[in-house]
């Protein structure tokens, strides 16, 4: 680009897709510029000394580079983590040529490895070894438990004796603690999956130790034969016998949630029952989430049915045999490169298959517009310039805070380049190597740069498994086609309304109706945005929002069928460049799929703006412009090109059963959107699935497939709650008290508590109106005397009522039923449990009621919460913090996000008389202080408007996120 065109564009602020170089009043908020004074520590934004720079910069922009900071795998609470620093942060020795990553943050590498030294980067592992010294370590007369490690002393303070109570099950505890975390799991503390599952019965103690490392043996032995179905009975003789119960644990969560005894193998398959004994279930999609969940609910014993719209399986996963002239290969339109193979979901398939992965070369030469190759110095300069660019983007937003939320990463990319840059003495060739970059991170984001959000653009990179990049040879069909072996998939059915409800859910594709008792939507987002599908009732309006919110992108590739193989065969990808940084995205970037094809293929891809431009193309032209390319490279080499034998041209964009490539984390969005995504709706009727409903792995073959995994598990959940809330309704008479004594285990570990105020309700359902349990607990004497307070209250018969129950010496326990939100509001009334109870009965206008008061409708409430935290024990030795108000058994993280939505304007309360229909319970008794009698009936009628909706989520720390594996990048 000429260097006058540039100014023109600046002066008249023309818009342009040239992401590097647009207009500053598109892209350029002031505050991003106010907040670059700041960040280099001046009072001028003038270009930095250049013999300060620690890494190596181009003449044009001459930007200050930093190396890449390491991406460490966070804990998702640290408070649980039961191991001190100095164990969590060492590095085992053992498995460090399996467990160490030599590629990029994955953002940045789609198309070809970072190539510097300091991309290297170790998975952070804490170091679990135990040996014969852990054992007969001794304590100290301080209660200091000295224990050797690995050879190594630590020491482990708080827990006295531990060493006698930590089992030793073998001597390989750290490589298994490795293998764990290769499937998403902290090596040293629990998910938070684990912790609703209630996997301990203690969040923190000793037998959380244990039952991680019971846990991790259980993996790696699945993991040593992956097509071989692990049995409980064979941990028998290995695990004490004191900790079975842990083992149970760990066995029975571990197969519900899909990290074992999955796939395709034939001792799986063998698992899967003749006829089904559990409800029904219709699944929307027979992509790889829809796969995934199919099996895994077949194998439950549920009766499924999968509709798909297309003519075949597989989704955006689709591979293509082509042939011609005696010249056959198989092309992978759609997702393609398993990006990240230490313990990738679909690796283990692969083994199953006895198929194993060719590892992409890092190897990546660039050519110039005229056909020559790209001067190796000047393409590493660039490249550490571009790379030092993204590393400053990454401190800026640590800067800025919350308000890099609704700044693109364009933005500051262009911010620095006008900061640090030289506009005047830029070089056509560099200009272009910096456009070839920021292609290819639009390839691996499938979005404009302008478009991507600076602040989570990148969320997911802390839970990148590592690992090569891989193909499958033949393609990823074959995975596609073994998971949908014997399978009940409807093709041609294309969906047009999801109706659930309290009696189940019924599916219209066409003329007919699939009615069923669950139903699971795995449809693309791009599908959800384009309202394709009807919802009824609507979906709620917070998932309604994160589907705006969260971007969906596009990819496209031309595939191209050649009589021989005329390119280099010691490279499998190679990059060309433009001149026009409106087409920066085109015919980017060249697979070779020779090696795993079958034939001569090679594929050509179309990234960016340029994406977009390529759906209204028309095929011959678009052949034509790449055999253009092809020939300007290498036919100055004096090698001919011949014409393809067949190509093929992909349309994503205007696939109506995907309407798009994959998703990403757009202005405004956060890892937040793709966690709400994957809410259940309708009190466990509807499900949602796919690579946009994980924020750990979006955009991947395996996200889409682990969310299938992760949903079969929640529809198996949600099916056991039903059913124990069924028998109970049956005959809810029968034994009341069997149902009072479940009520008094419940609130041994309740929820929230609060002074006299216990709470308990659905960890797994986050809907604002869901239904919650309050027990007040009235025991506190008082003295006889006028209360001055309560004469100002106009309710002065209920404060003397309440007045009274308070100067009983005796217990005593009331109930009622409300939503969670106003739950969560009531927590936060302050002046104590008399204004609490107030605003309990004036404001919300409920009723407190005894047991039997509660009626029907809580102990189906009762029975669900019940049947959630089936093996969880009342955590009753956490005591000592039981009265801070915070809900109880989550991880420290999931505490800041409830904490987060709840700040704020308090939102509307409820209906006239501050409960649902369903939650309104009559007053049994002649209001006497009884157990079974209402205590308190409200007198008055405050209006309580119904809540609109639940509160927005908080912003999300800019490390959290998504661990991608193979890319749906096509």
């Amino acid at each position: 680009m000429e260097n006058n065109n540039f100014k023109e564009k600046i002066q008249h602020k023309k818009e342009t897709d040239d992401l590097f170089l647009p207009p500053p009043s598109i892209l350029i908020p002031p505050r991003l510029t106010t907040t670059l004074l700041q960040f280099d520590g001046g009072v001028k934004m003038n270009p930095p000394d250049k013999n300060q720079d620690n890494a190596p910069s181009v003449s044009h922009p001459q930007f200050s580079t930093l190396p890449p900071q390491s991406i460490s795998n966070p804990n998702p609470d640290p408070s649980l983590n039961p191991f001190p620093s100095s164990i969590s942060n060492s590095i085992s020795s053992p498995s460090f040529e399996q467990m160490v990553s030599f590629s990029a943050p994955k953002k940045r590498r789609r198309g070809r490895s970072q190539r510097s030294a300091s991309s290297f980067h170790i998975l952070p592992v804490p170091n679990l070894g135990v040996n014969s010294n852990f054992v007969s370590s001794s304590a100290s007369s301080s209660g200091r438990v000295n224990i050797e490690v690995n050879g190594s002393n630590q020491a482990l303070q708080n827990y006295p004796g531990i060493g006698d109570e930590i089992i030793t099950i073998n001597k390989e505890a750290t490589t298994e603690a490795l293998l764990a975390l290769t499937a998403g799991f902290p090596a040293d503390s629990l998910t938070e999956e684990e912790i609703d599952f209630g996997v301990v019965p203690v969040v923190g103690g000793i037998e959380q130790v244990n039952y991680i490392l019971i846990r991790n043996h259980i993996i790696s032995k699945w993991r040593e034969n992956v097509s071989s179905w692990v049995t409980k009975e064979m941990f028998l003789d290995s695990i004490p016998k004191h900790c079975t119960s842990l083992l149970d644990s760990a066995y029975n969560y571990l197969v519900l949630h899909g990290y074992i005894n999955f796939g395709i193998a034939q001792a799986i398959k063998d698992k899967i029952p003749a006829q089904s004994s559990k409800p029904s279930v219709v699944i929307v999609g027979a992509g790889l989430a829809g796969l995934a969940a199919a099996r895994q609910l077949l194998r439950f014993g549920f009766k499924v049915t999968v509709l798909e719209g297309r003519k075949r399986p597989g989704g955006r996963v689709y591979t293509k045999k082509m042939e011609g002239n005696r010249v056959g290969a198989a092309a992978d339109l759609g997702g393609s490169v398993l990006t990240g193979t230490l313990g990738n979901p679909l690796g283990i398939i692969a083994r199953q298959l006895g198929s194993s992965l060719y590892k992409v070369r890092d190897k990546c030469p660039l050519y110039r517009v005229d056909g020559k190759p790209v001067d190796q110095d000047l393409d590493m300069k660039v490249e550490a310039a571009f790379n030092g660019l993204l590393d400053k983007a990454s401190k800026l937003r640590q800067l800025m805070g919350d308000a890099s939320m609704d700044v693109s990463l364009g933005a500051a990319l262009e911010t620095f380049r006008q900061v640090y840059g030289d506009a005047d003495a830029v070089a056509t060739e560099e200009m272009s190597l910096f456009n070839w970059h920021l292609a290819n991170l639009e390839y691996a984001n499938a979005g404009l740069v302008s478009k991507l959000s600076l602040a989570f653009w990148d969320q997911d990179d802390p839970y990148d498994m590592g690992g090569d990049h891989c193909f499958l040879p033949g393609g990823n069909g074959r995975l596609v086609h073994a998971l949908a072996e014997n399978v009940p998939i409807l093709y041609e059915k294309t969906v047009q309304t999801i109706r659930y409800g309290a009696d189940g859910v019924k599916v219209t594709a066409g003329n007919q109706v699939y009615e069923g008792d669950m139903v699971l939507c795995t449809v693309p987002l791009g599908v959800l945005k384009n309202g394709s599908i009807k919802f009824v009732p609507e979906l709620p309006q917070r998932k309604l929002d994160c589907i705006k919110r969260l971007g969906f992108g596009l990819l496209n590739k031309v595939a191209m069928l050649f009589p021989y193989v005329f390119w280099s065969t010691d490279l499998d990808t190679f990059g060309h460049l433009t001149e026009d940084p409106n087409y920066r995205g085109e015919f980017f970037l060249f697979y070779s799929y020779a090696p795993v094809a079958g034939g001569p293929l090679l594929i050509a891809l179309v990234a960016g703006e340029a994406a977009h431009k390529f759906e209204t193309m028309p095929p011959t032209d678009a052949v034509t412009r790449v055999l253009q390319i092809l020939r300007g490279m290498y036919e100055p080499q004096g090698i001919n090109v011949p014409d393809p034998i067949q190509t093929v041209c992909t349309r994503w964009g205007g696939d109506p059963f995907s309407l798009g490539s994959y998703s990403n984390v757009a202005v405004g969005a956060s890892g937040d959107d793709y966690d709400i995504l994957a809410e259940s709706v309708g009190d466990g009727r509807l499900f949602f699935a796919g690579e946009a409903t994980t924020r750990r792995y979006p955009a991947t073959m395996h996200g889409a497939f682990v969310t299938g995994l992760r949903e079969a598990a929640n529809m198996a959940q949600s099916a056991k709650s039903r059913g124990i809330r069924k028998r109970i309704d049956r005959n809810p008479s029968k034994n009341p008290h069997s149902c009072a004594t479940l009520l008094a285990d419940l609130f041994r570990d309740p929820d929230l508590e609060f002074g006299g105020f216990s709470i308990i309700f659905s960890r797994r359902n986050p809907d604002p109106k869901s239904p919650a349990i309050l027990r007040v607990t009235l025991s506190e004497p008082r003295k006889r005397n006028e209360d001055p307070v309560a004469d100002r209250h106009s309710n002065k018969i209920l404060f003397q009522q309440l007045q009274s129950h308070f100067n009983q010496q005796q217990q005593i326990q009331v109930y009622t039923l409300l939503t969670r939100q106003q739950a969560l509001d009531l927590r936060e009334v302050r002046g104590g449990d008399e204004k609490r109870l107030y605003y309990l009965c004036e404001t919300l206008g409920v009723k407190l009621v005894g047991r039997k008061g509660l009626g029907i409708g809580a102990d189906s409430v009762i029975a669900s919460i019940k049947a959630e935290r089936t093996g969880r024990k009342p955590a009753s030795s956490l005591s000592p913090g039981s009265k801070s108000g915070i809900l109880k058994g989550k991880s420290g993280a999931l505490k800041r996000k409830l904490i987060r939505r709840i700040k704020g304007p308090v939102p509307p309360n409820q209906n006239n008389n501050g409960v649902s229909e369903t939650m309104k319970h009559e007053s049994i008794g002649n209001g006497k202080a009884s157990e079974e009698a209402t205590v308190v009936e409200a007198i008055g009628s405050s209006s309580v408007q119904e809540e609109s909706k639940w509160l927005g989520t908080g912003v999300a720390s800019s490390s959290g996120g998504s661990l991608h594996g193979e890319t749906m990048k096509r």
